[in-house]
């Protein structure tokens, strides 16, 4: 099947995301300010310090320098970095004010040299590191007293084991195989919508109001996404106050089986300050 060695297996985020931004555009950089706005609720973020953590694409590092912040973007993988740099070229050029980095949220000599910041941001990407525990407490102690830490974690479901097998199948998969993954569950999705009476072409087309994100980048990006970790609402949420955080808000998805995926749970939490 053509595989690899599971030990270290591991799905090529940034490869993902370099693809992605062929398709970047300025309505999807205006529809993740949008997001980030109402995220922070918050129209611009000017002087704010914003670190981005596993930026990806840097879409939303960018995103929150247009909207006024300083930032700092860093990512694990090397292509997702460049990724990041390629659009701060793109957009900015030489911007003192948003630095770009290679660095794990688990490393804690390269976190130490990082300081703290008004805003953390950290979307759908802790959950990738094969340390959720250690991440989120290593995420949550780089935001500084009064600051708000935004991220975005798997929700727990009854189908997270399987989709756990599944992720590490396809991280090591041929490009062909996974090309049939794909073919397989975009399929399913399409049966789904016709049997309860959803237009999925309407789903696909207004994919990009969900935060300027592309479906097909999107499905690549579930079926291949190892490591792969879940956490209920609740847990966070007893995680949280014991690292001195209060809850802004949440949006915790109803209980469900996750057959198409677990889908995240949003959070915004503030530091309390002393």
């Amino acid at each position: 099947m053509g595989r690899t060695d599971r030990r270290d297996v591991r799905f090529a985020f940034g490869r993902n995301w370099q693809s992605f931004l062929d398709r970047l555009d300025e309505g999807r950089v205006s529809e993740a300010e949008r997001s980030l706005q109402a995220l922070l609720q918050r129209d611009r973020l000017d002087g704010a310090t914003f670190l981005d953590i596993g930026s990806g694409s840097g879409l939303f590092s960018l995103a929150a320098r247009r909207l006024g912040a300083k930032v700092h973007s860093f990512d694990a993988d090397a292509e997702s970095v460049a990724c990041t740099m390629m659009l701060r070229e793109r957009h900015g050029g030489g911007d003192a004010d948003w630095i770009v980095q290679q660095g794990s949220v688990l490393d804690g000599e390269f976190l130490g040299r990082l300081g703290r910041f008004d805003i953390v941001h950290a979307w759908g990407v802790l959950h990738h590191t094969g340390a959720l525990g250690d991440a989120l407490r290593n995420a949550a102690d780089l935001t500084a007293p009064g600051g708000t830490f935004a991220f975005a974690l798997y929700a727990k479901t009854a189908f997270c084991p399987l989709w756990a097998r599944e992720k590490r199948w396809y991280a090591g998969a041929t490009p062909a195989a996974q090309r049939r993954a794909r073919a397989v569950y975009v399929a399913l999705m399409r049966l789904y919508h016709r049997l309860r009476g959803r237009d999925f072409d309407a789903y696909v087309a207004g994919y990009m109001g969900k935060r300027g994100m592309d479906f097909a980048h999107d499905v690549h990006d579930w079926l291949g996404g190892y490591p792969y970790e879940s956490i209920a609402g609740s847990e966070v949420a007893t995680l949280m106050t014991r690292l001195g955080f209060d809850e802004v808000r949440s949006v915790i998805l109803p209980p469900s089986l996750g057959a198409f995926g677990s889908g995240c749970n949003e959070y915004v939490y503030r530091r309390r300050a002393g």
